[in-house]
């Protein structure tokens, strides 16, 4: 059996504030829709399910992010999630630069959760609380020469 990664789906209250953090980040929205109908309820599991859905892929076209908001059935806020707890845990992206990044997230009020940590001489990395309370890793690869 083959199997292939579609993307990453994460419901958030503020599409367009979420498109926004991502974007600025480098990922390209390539495709947008409002989806509702009895294939909708069916696949997802909620009847009357009604979202406004945006796709947005990584420069080098590996990784999607699939970011969904619902219209109806209303939206539950929940506590954002910690790092140890079971469930959907972060999404992570390489970077070129680690400062650049997170002086991006800044711009949109998102901090490191602690600090910038080095994994073994190889990486610089660090959790950011994005938008709707995403765990977003940020990695630099650290030059081997």
């Amino acid at each position: 059996m083959g199997i292939t990664m579609e993307n990453v789906g994460i419901a958030v209250r503020d599409l367009e504030e979420t498109i926004s953090f991502f974007s600025d980040l480098g990922l390209t929205v390539v495709g947008r829709d409002e989806i509702s109908g009895e294939w909708a309820d069916t696949a997802v599991g909620l009847d009357g399910n009604h979202a406004k859905i945006a796709l947005l892929q990584t420069p080098d076209g590996s990784g999607q992010l699939e970011l969904f908001e619902y219209v109806h059935p209303d939206a539950i806020q929940t506590q954002p999630t910690l790092p140890n707890e079971i469930g959907m845990h972060r999404v992570a992206f390489s970077v070129d630069n680690i400062d650049d990044a997170l002086e991006i997230a800044a711009q949109h009020g998102c901090r490191p959760l602690r600090g910038v940590a080095t994994y073994e001489d190889v990486y610089k990395l660090t959790y950011v609380r994005g938008p709707s309370g995403i765990i977003v890793m940020l990695a630099e690869k650290l030059s081997t020469d």
